[in-house]
């Protein structure tokens, strides 16, 4: 499929979970139009970021239908989808599986393109994948973090 636009993406959290953040990178292909992404939160986990990333890349879209490339490092997003996982997990109301909220909002913006996962090594010299993990670190590092409120209400239950 000729893509319309590659969105790269990465998630950290130190301590996992601890302090986290998202970065995005999008390019249209053939010109040089870029965009980039990021947030901190303030206790979350790297799945969940890594997670993220792809749904907010989606979510900046602004036309329906686009071809896009997902570029990620993260096997847990990539295998999901490619390994059509998270498609049975929705069949069976997400019992028992990890980010539900993130993972029905990932498949409502998934199901508005046409939509291609590439999984790439991290930190292996890839520029937009480095710029995506600087542009994660920086979020988390940030001094005013945004609040995962599923995932710490989830936290507090384990407690």
């Amino acid at each position: 499929m000729q893509h319309d636009v590659h969105i790269y993406t990465d998630g950290a959290a130190k301590g996992n979970p601890g302090r986290g953040g998202y970065g995005v990178v999008m390019e249209l292909v053939g010109t040089p139009h870029k965009k980039e992404f990021y947030e901190g939160f303030r206790h979350t986990t790297n799945n969940r970021m890594e997670l993220l990333a792809v749904i907010v890349g989606l979510e900046k879209l602004k036309n329906p239908n686009m071809k896009v490339l997902i570029v990620s490092d993260s096997k847990y997003v990539v295998d999901s989808v490619l390994k059509k996982w998270v498609f049975g997990w929705e069949k069976k109301g997400f019992a028992g599986k990890k980010n539900p909220d993130l993972w029905k909002r990932f498949l409502v913006v998934y199901r508005k393109h046409q939509v291609d996962f590439k999984w790439i090594k991290g930190h292996n010299n890839h520029p937009q994948n480095e710029r995506c993990d600087e542009l994660a670190v920086m979020a988390s590092n940030q001094k005013e973090l945004s609040i995962d409120a599923f995932y710490e209400k989830e936290d507090e239950k384990l407690l």
